[in-house]
């Protein structure tokens, strides 16, 4: 009997190890794919971001209408004519009309 229990206590000694090795090489290995699989979850994420269109960009603003910049310009040449304004009125509203 005392040979079996040796054997017995050998197998379970034996058992054990095993056990404690394969648990760290499982801890391992967890982390290692852990690690690889949020890298790899990074790029696709970074790839995604590359393939998504920017944002589209603001609409120019419409350019004034331009006959009605016309009318204010005739309008204003009609009341320097007229002797209503100076030169120097005419061409700072005539800037006015022209900046929009």
């Amino acid at each position: 009997m005392p040979g079996l229990l040796r054997g017995l206590a050998k197998t379970a000694a034996v058992a054990g190890t095993a056990t404690a090795v394969h648990g760290r090489i499982q801890r391992r290995q967890d982390a290692k794919f852990a690690q690889r699989d949020a890298e790899t979850a990074a790029k696709r994420d970074e790839a995604y971001a590359e393939q998504t269109a920017p944002p589209p960009e603001p609409a120019a603003p419409l350019p004034p209408d331009t006959s009605d910049r016309l009318a204010q310009l005739k309008s204003l040449g009609e009341l320097k004519q007229s002797g209503v304004l100076t030169e120097a009125e005419f061409q700072a509203q005539k800037a006015k009309i022209l900046a929009g």
